[in-house]
């Protein structure tokens, strides 16, 4: 079949990421005989310079990685809600959910711990030479993204008037990057310099001055820094100017952490996610849900298109009842063939628009007062106003950008896979750090201000992210790295893209990764989004021009509400594969948006 780009393949290393020179630096770390793990690193610090409206040092990252030889582990970098983050708090303040915006969205920052823990275990480099690339793109300066300038463009009146410390970084001489402008950040160049050079002179092997790097952020310079500026308010998406409940003793008391994935297995093929504190087992529920009888001529038409849509919806409707940090998560029922038989019989003829969540092992489901008012199934519940700020990653109230987050895949000559979707600390969220250069996260947004929810805000417990990296094994063996931004619409377009490798012939020998992702995609908002201000589009699909006239229209005879979009807008998918009988390795990456790019030989 026609693809946009090749399939890559070679057998020394391949990485793919959501920008070009994120992938090349994880290259140039393999090329410098560093393994995938510490390629992943460097890419990662190297994104959070180039791609810096969708993701930050402050954010946070979920990683699944496969050593060669070695289990699939989960690597959580999520942080969770500070101390003081009482939904009694919140409330106080006249709040009923969280801000999208500013200091008081904060959850403990989670990627600068979780990069240094991957580095530690699994890597063979130093901070020192993981973090040169970035600091290189930082001090110098590199290419803006017109997105960027677009994003300091709606956001410029907040800047100037109220996160005045954003204004003196992506607004130098009153002025945004217009694309292709070299766009440097002096001050956090001079933030990962001094964090390096501390971190040197603590002196040690290797993995004591990772250590000391990890105290450095937690305890040390950067810590005192977010402690002073979190108390100080500043303007949210609630108009009003709030403190961040953040501390430097939420910091200090922070460790990124591993844990086991969550498996499901589909003809041959297991599917790893990270847990329910993520969004990650949609992707296995809707899996679950499928025709048992599903083939690869199925793919695209329009009943394919209006099952997974149907079956997403239910998945969905599960996440919001049951995902979450703050409760047990019922999901071995969840992923049981009995429950997901009976889910099944709910996929009818005609499209869904109501919120309907399983009973998994008998239990009722809850469903909090907002999402159940943006599902429209409580009288007299009234949904708010479109606000600015809405969407990931939200923005102030001053203009909304529409966005998502960052990936990037790596696989190494030696067999080590790893897949990380790092995010949040969005230049456009919150002020930044004065003398620090990065602003903080706005994850709390995911949590409800109401008690005995499983994503309900509680001090200590992880917000449920929507960051769902993938891992796919076959027959035990790990053989292929994917994910994408996207917010909730992650899980809709992996479970697309995954369908499309596992189903098709190979290409030259190698699963056609650069094919699924060419094939057109399309997501539905038919459940609470997870972003401020919490909205539901009952019965939305949004389909990809390119499925066909009579795709859409069948859609629409079942009752769907179908937006055509663009010809290439729906996903920025990357992936990197592995043959385990041959060593050949792949990669591909998604030519939506026209910046995610894969290398390798």
């Amino acid at each position: 079949m026609f693809t946009t780009r090749p399939t890559l393949q070679g057998t020394f290393g391949m990485a793919s990421s959501t920008h070009w020179l994120a992938s090349q630096t994880a290259m140039a770390v393999l090329e410098d005989g560093g393994n995938a793990f510490d390629a992943a690193v460097a890419a990662g610090f190297v994104l959070q310079v180039v791609e810096p409206h969708l993701n930050g040092p402050a954010g946070e990252v979920p990683a699944i990685v496969a050593p060669a030889g070695g289990p699939v582990r989960v690597l959580c970098g999520q942080g969770p809600a500070p101390a003081a983050a009482t939904i009694e708090h919140y409330t106080s303040l006249g709040l009923d959910v969280v801000p999208g915006t500013g200091p008081l969205a904060a959850a403990v920052p989670g990627a600068f711990d979780a990069w240094m823990l991957m580095l530690r275990d699994l890597g063979t480099r130093s901070p020192a030479q993981v973090l040169r690339y970035a600091i290189g793109y930082a001090e110098h300066g590199h290419p803006a993204l017109d997105r960027v300038g677009v994003a300091v463009e709606r956001v410029r009146e907040l800047f100037e008037n109220e996160w005045t410390s954003s204004a003196e970084v992506y607004l130098p001489g009153g002025r945004a990057p217009a694309g292709g402008d070299l766009l440097r950040n002096p001050a956090l160049a001079a933030t990962w310099r001094r964090l390096v050079a501390e971190s040197e002179a603590a002196g040690g092997d290797r993995e004591a001055r990772i250590e000391a790097a990890r105290r450095v952020w937690r305890e040390g310079f950067v810590a005192e820094a977010v402690d002073a500026h979190a108390a100080r308010p500043a303007m949210d998406s609630s108009g009003e100017r709030h403190a961040s409940t953040l501390t430097g003793e939420d910091m200090a008391r922070y460790s990124a952490s591993f844990e086991e994935p969550v498996r499901y297995d589909w003809r041959g093929w297991t599917v790893c996610k990270p847990g329910p504190w993520s969004q990650g087992p949609v992707l296995l529920q809707q899996l679950a849900l499928l025709d048992p009888g599903l083939a690869a001529e199925d793919l695209g038409t329009p009943d394919h298109v209006h099952a997974l849509v149907e079956g997403g919806k239910l998945a969905m409707a599960d996440r919001e009842a049951w995902y979450g940090d703050a409760a047990e998560v019922p999901l071995t029922d969840l992923l049981s063939p009995g429950y997901n038989a009976e889910r099944r019989r709910l996929i009818g003829p005609d499209a869904s628009h109501e919120l309907r969540p399983g009973s998994p092992g008998g239990r009722s489901p809850v469903i909090g007062r907002h999402a159940a008012g943006a599902a429209g199934t409580l009288p007299g519940w009234t949904p708010p106003d479109p606000v600015a700020g809405a969407g990931e990653p939200t923005v102030g109230r001053d203009g909304e950008v529409r966005g998502d987050t960052c990936h990037v895949d790596v696989v190494d000559r030696w067999g080590n896979m790893v897949s990380a979707t790092p995010s949040g600390g969005w230049l456009q969220s919150s002020p930044v750090v004065a003398g620090l250069g990065f602003p903080l996260g706005t994850r709390l947004q995911m949590t409800w201000l109401e008690p005995g929810l499983p994503s309900s805000l509680t001090p200590g417990r992880r917000p449920r992210t929507t960051l769902s990296p993938s891992l796919a094994l076959r027959d035990g063996r790990p053989v292929m790295a994917f994910g994408t931004p996207g917010g909730d619409q992650q899980d809709q377009w992996q479970t697309h893209f995954f369908l499309s490798v596992a189903l098709r012939e190979r290409v030259r020998g190698s699963l056609d990764l650069q094919g699924a992702m060419d094939e057109p995609n399309w997501h539905q908002d038919s459940f609470p989004s997870s972003f401020y201000p919490r909205r539901m589009d009952p019965g939305s699909v949004t389909v990809e021009e390119r499925a066909g006239v009579e795709t859409v229209a069948a859609l629409r005879a079942r009752g769907h509400r179908v937006t055509v979009a663009g010809a290439w807008t729906e996903g920025r998918l990357c992936a990197v594969a592995r043959d385990p009988e041959t060593g050949v390795l792949s990669a591909a990456a998604n030519p939506r948006g026209m910046q995610g790019y894969a290398v390798g030989r």
